[in-house]
């Protein structure tokens, strides 16, 4: 079932070059146009699914949080139709929804009132809401006396806690501590366990491929590409390294000197026919695998323990400076780790068409959580300042890990180097 249906939605907003201007278009004999047309969003349809959470990417300026604000209702499309099905709670921009008048608990009230609920509603979630934003006694001041850090505790605790069906949350998070937001994190993986629909912006790529089922990559306010998160988060992370490539290149041409050679002790062939992959094509991943301390394929490890990653890299064209690194990657989409050759000190020889170079890299990986990690291999031409990206190759193999003999806290279990404790008699 479809909860939000956007059909051909565009919006447009009217520019003036001074404020003046709009009055005089206004009382002009013949309505002279003294304004320019601005397409925020332009013809943008996309269904989003009940219990989908659905992200969107893209540049500021792009028209993400106007979309949103057609979602929820604060603005009226230009053109095309928004449907909605069910009741929705927003953190859009930081503090908006609020009366800064009014103090905390009456805006939690007011918020709870637009959305429907009584007040015995709103105050049978007053004390979870307390909990979650944790700014004690300031629940009774005007919120305009609140830190930004204040409000936005205040504001997703009150959206979290007025049983949403659709929640919706516009890059407000960031302005939070990390506690925080990892406490919001978790209230949003627990929102989906419950089948809450949540649309979510943000610039994390990580929060999009760890969190989003599908996601929406938007580019001066039309619609670039929809479909699976990570495959989308991907493309859009290459496309803002590309850019950022181009402008350092046109700013400041980097100084570069001659590679050492480098002579591969044997080829790696072998890559996913399914495996995602992106880069200009001058260069191409042949293959890469994950070995143990003696060079043999291994699929599955038990940590703590040593594993070499082993690529090879084939040049189409000329390739004057490459630079081969791998990504390791946690099941939930997040990158944890991650290297390459310049990075460590190693200069590779300049490649030319038909040239072959392999590459290993060794690791230590710490006693982990039992998952499945991926490994993503890549080469470019350049510096670590200023590169061009030749092949990614997404997820290319995949390595389980076994569980240790003992439970691991979290992700990773990180040595400590010492515990401390003291122990003093009751004064009683």
């Amino acid at each position: 079932m479809d909860v939000i249906e956007l059909s051909g939605v565009s919006k447009k907003y009217h520019l003036y070059d001074a404020p003046g201007d709009r009055l005089r278009e206004f009382f002009s004999p013949r309505r002279r146009q003294r304004h320019r047309e601005h397409w925020a969003i332009r013809d943008v349809s996309v269904k989003i699914r009940k219990g989908e959470t659905f992200c969107i990417v893209g540049e500021n300026g792009s028209g993400k949080s106007t979309l949103l604000k057609l979602m929820v209702g604060i603005l009226q499309p230009t053109a095309g139709e928004v449907a909605i099905r069910g009741r929705v709670t927003a953190l859009l921009e930081l503090g908006s929804g609020f009366n800064p008048e009014f103090t905390g608990r009456q805006n939690a009230f007011l918020n709870g009132a637009i959305l429907g609920l009584t007040a015995r509603e709103v105050s049978a979630r007053l004390d979870q809401i307390l909990e979650f934003a944790e700014i004690g006694d300031y629940i009774d001041q005007p919120v305009k006396t609140y830190s930004s850090g204040m409000l936005v505790r205040l504001a997703f605790a009150v959206a979290v806690h007025m049983d949403p069906d659709i929640l919706i949350v516009d890059e407000a998070l960031a302005v939070g501590d990390i506690y925080f937001r990892q406490r919001c994190m978790r209230k949003i993986h627990e929102l989906r366990a419950r089948g809450v629909t949540i649309v979510y912006v943000t610039h994390d790529v990580s929060d999009v491929k760890a969190l989003g089922d599908r996601a929406l990559w938007l580019r001066e306010g039309r619609v670039v590409e929809t479909g699976d998160a990570r495959e989308v988060a991907v493309r859009y992370l290459a496309a803002l390294v590309k850019k950022d490539s181009d402008q350092q290149r046109a700013e400041a041409p980097a100084q570069r000197g001659p590679g050492a050679a480098y002579q591969p002790e044997e080829v790696v062939v072998g890559i996913p026919a399914h495996s995602l992959r992106h880069g200009d094509g001058r260069a191409e991943i042949l293959g890469v695998r994950v070995c143990d301390d003696l060079g043999r394929a291994v699929g599955t490890v038990r940590t703590p323990c040593r594993l070499m990653v082993r690529v090879s890299a084939k040049a189409s064209e000329e390739v004057r400076f490459p630079i081969v690194g791998v990504q390791l990657r946690m099941d939930q989409g997040v990158d944890f780790a991650g290297t390459n050759t310049t990075r460590e000190d190693v200069r590779l020889a300049g490649m030319r068409h038909g040239d072959i170079c392999t590459v290993d890299f060794r690791f230590h990986l710490p006693e982990m959580a039992a998952s499945r990690i991926t490994v993503t291999p890549a080469i470019a031409d350049g510096t670590l300042l200023e590169f061009r990206l030749c092949d990614m190759v997404e997820d290319a193999i995949e390595v389980r890990l076994l569980p240790g003999e003992l439970p691991v806290y979290g992700c990773m279990h990180i040595p400590c180097i010492s515990v401390t404790a003291d122990r003093r008699p009751f004064q009683g």
